[in-house]
């Protein structure tokens, strides 16, 4: 399995107050990223993608969790 998918199965497996954490910690790597953007200090731009995906990511699983 690739990594995507074996972070995904950790997110399933994880319950909605842990996911919220993620959730949060993800947003301030976000902000903490284009924060070192504006500032010309990012080594590794495609970083910002990655981490907007996994934000999506664990929004999906949330969004799931509460429907189910």
């Amino acid at each position: 399995m690739n990594k995507i998918k074996v972070y995904v199965t950790e997110l399933k497996n994880k319950n909605v107050e842990e996911l919220q954490l993620d959730l949060a910690s993800a947003k301030k790597e976000l902000f903490n990223l284009r924060f070192q953007n504006a500032t010309n200090q990012l080594d590794n731009p495609a970083r910002i993608k990655e981490v907007k995906r996994n934000i999506a990511r664990i929004q999906t699983v949330i969004t799931e969790k509460s429907n189910a």
